[in-house]
């Protein structure tokens, strides 16, 4: 199984919960209550996405944070590599000069294209896409194993 480290998750939600009031600024500590995570938790994902460039901070009684951009322009890759660093699939496709196999391990080349695949995929979605329920489609298949007759739900 694959799977976005914990940290990463909960940086799309909060990202997500910026996303859905664009014109509001909110606390760490509102943001926390609403998303029902950590407070510290969350202050450690908004400092990392403000590193990132991808959250602004106002200081002072009317403070907060809010989205530094549209949320259409701003990927779901973005948010993951604020917070994971580079995305990879295997160790050796990130830190490349760690693998003593580099120079014969027949996968390495693969391993670059999937890599590249799931980049592009993650790149594709927005945060504005994650607002949106059912945003995405089903396979064509899947739809037309359902609509068939006979077909159990």
């Amino acid at each position: 199984m694959i799977i976005l480290s914990k940290l990463a998750d909960y940086g799309v939600i909060v990202a997500t919960h910026l996303a859905a009031y664009p014109d509001r600024q909110a606390t760490a500590a509102a943001i926390a209550r609403a998303t029902r995570l950590p407070p510290a938790t969350v202050a450690k994902l908004l400092k990392a996405l403000a590193h990132a460039g991808l959250v602004a901070a106002t200081r002072g009684a009317a403070g907060g944070y809010r989205l530094a951009r549209p949320a259409a322009l701003i990927s779901i890759a973005e948010v993951v590599a604020a917070i994971d660093g580079d995305i990879g699939m295997t160790q050796c496709s990130v830190h490349v000069a760690d693998c003593a196999r580099m120079t014969w391990c027949p996968t390495r080349p693969h391993w670059a294209a999937i890599n590249r695949a799931v980049g592009a995929a993650l790149s594709a979605i927005s945060l504005a896409d994650m607002l949106t329920p059912f945003a995405f489609a089903p396979p064509a298949a899947a739809v037309v194993e359902a609509a068939a007759p006979g077909a159990s739900a």
